[in-house]
């Protein structure tokens, strides 16, 4: 059943769109786009449909109980693997080619298909090191 394009959901949309290569929680969206009088609930129902939409990914890092969501409908990230550092947060798309090697790699010798929208490195990024 198709969902209703409420207020909302489009600020919500309109928010992610403009962040699509960060990890965010819910309450960081909340805070950010709360001049336009969106509620934290309001935040969460959408996460969770968009979530089953297949238009955002779920993350919760290893050793936190922090969730944080990454918005995968936006253009510019098809096709791409992101990494995300592990200190500071940031989240970079890795060279397309280096995905389609790895793909293929994959592929040809476990037989296994890579889910590139939903996959994401964890490390420590340059300015971290």
């Amino acid at each position: 059943m198709p969902k209703y394009q409420t207020k909302q959901r489009t600020l919500l949309l309109t928010y992610l769109n403009q962040h699509p290569d960060e990890l965010l929680s819910a309450k960081e969206i909340a805070e950010n786009i709360k001049t336009d009088k969106i509620s934290v609930s309001s935040v969460y129902r959408n996460l969770a449909d968009l979530e089953e939409d297949g238009m955002i990914v779920k993350h919760v890092p290893n050793g936190t109980r922090e969730v944080y969501y990454r918005y995968i409908g936006a253009e510019r990230c098809k096709g791409h693997i992101h990494a995300s550092c592990t200190k500071c947060g940031k989240t970079f798309h890795i060279k397309k080619d280096y995905v389609a090697d790895l793909s293929d790699s994959l592929k040809k010798e476990d037989n296994f298909l890579l889910s590139t929208e939903e996959t994401v490195l964890y490390g420590i990024c340059g300015d971290c090191q």
